[in-house]
């Protein structure tokens, strides 16, 4: 086997964490020499429209067969698009993210090639939070999702909340490695603007950027700013779309806040986004690690979140921003309003910020230690 490998990757193609942090990975793997095949429902939403040498993209095509029903079709095609990149890219490795139903389709689609007498790729599986946390543990999934992750040939998660949470609610063998491997930033791209000042005539900046699914607590988000500027002049800007962006703007509204609170929808340029922001407000139920927090952090903003989940493994209670309580709101905005009216504060906490994600979140370790579990899976 060469030094070049060749590598299939399979997420949700959304602007969802799990779905960024792997075209992100794959993008970089490219880069490095690496034959890299995304198999997906469409392409990821950060994937270069003019893709480069070693990227290839295996679309992913349900068919519509009312007999079957739900989402089992797109997962047999999965399984089926995975056999036929194996076979005509000889990929070396499936690398999965979300267990459901990526690391099943990979299991499979192993098995298949194998049965055929040709060598299967071996399958790396990336757990990404709720995966694990709501849907994997769900009794309906819940036998079918812990025989795929134990049967792949490397797991990893971004955090060490959830490499527990998948020992623990998964019942997991705990002799069963799970590699934490952090999510990551570009922190080339992601970088502050140092020649920014703030718009005389304009407030600060409040940004909040997540799928607005229950789990992101959106309308949280939309109370503490209220709290926050009642002491304070500010703006709320919030990016993103889901099944809670009707509630939040109906919120928005009943509090009088629609001329304050903007609604902008999914975005592709986020570092353009954050450099504009006084500070990040990320209020979620839970975080399998916080890649948002981190983005806004290395282009130097500080964080106001929930002390949940992985979060706390991001940011820094007292040096990158603030951690409160799920649910908080009084006292998330009480941080809130001392970034926004502490100018020397916000000034170390913004620094910091942007030190922690440059000294441990740096996308090129984060693939090396890919890499490397690739290596090792593979025996070479």
């Amino acid at each position: 086997m060469s030094d070049s490998l060749r590598i299939g990757i399979s997420c949700y193609p959304t602007f969802g964490g799990s779905g960024i942090v792997a075209t992100e990975l794959g993008l970089a793997l490219a880069q490095r020499g690496h034959q890299v095949h995304f198999i997906c429902s469409a392409l990821p939403r950060r994937y270069p429209r003019q893709a480069g040498a070693n990227l290839f993209f295996h679309e992913v095509k349900a068919p519509s067969y009312p007999l079957f029903g739900g989402d089992n079709q797109y997962a047999l095609a999965l399984t089926s698009k995975m056999v036929e990149a194996s076979r005509e890219a000889k990929l070396d490795l499936l690398h999965v993210h979300y267990a459901i139903p990526h690391a099943v389709s990979g299991l499979l689609a192993r098995q298949v090639v194998e049965a055929e007498g040709k060598q299967a790729p071996k399958l790396v599986t990336t757990l990404h939070g709720t995966d694990i946390t709501v849907v994997g543990g769900d009794p309906s999934f819940l036998p079918v999702t812990r025989f795929a992750i134990e049967a792949s040939d490397a797991i990893t998660t971004p955090s060490r909340y959830l490499r527990a949470a998948t020992y623990q609610q998964l019942g997991i063998d705990p002799l069963r490695e799970i590699e934490v491997i952090p999510n990551f930033v570009d922190t080339s791209a992601y970088i502050p603007d140092i020649h920014a000042k703030p718009a005389p005539d304009r407030p600060p900046l409040i940004l909040h950027n997540s799928n607005f699914r229950p789990l992101k607590r959106v309308l949280d988000a939309i109370r503490i700013f209220a709290l926050a500027r009642k002491k304070r002049p500010c703006e709320l800007a919030l990016i993103g779309d889901g099944p809670e962006r009707a509630a939040a703007e109906q919120l928005a509204e009943k509090l009088g806040l629609t001329d304050c609170v903007k609604f902008l929808g999914e975005q592709l340029d986020i570092p353009a986004q954050l450099r504009r922001a006084r500070a990040f407000l990320l209020p979620s139920e839970s975080e399998s690690f916080g890649l948002a927090a981190l983005e806004a952090m290395s282009c130097g903003v500080p964080v106001v979140s929930s002390n949940a989940g992985g979060l706390p493994e991001v940011n820094v209670e007292g040096e990158s921003g603030f951690l409160a309580e799920v649910g908080d709101v009084e006292t998330m905005a009480a941080r809130l309003v001392r970034l926004l009216e502490d100018d020397a504060l916000h000034g170390k906490m913004s620094q910091a910020a942007r030190q922690i994600a440059e000294r441990r979140f740096q996308l090129g370790p984060a693939v090396d230690r890919y890499l490397d579990c690739y290596r090792r899976t593979l025996g070479v």
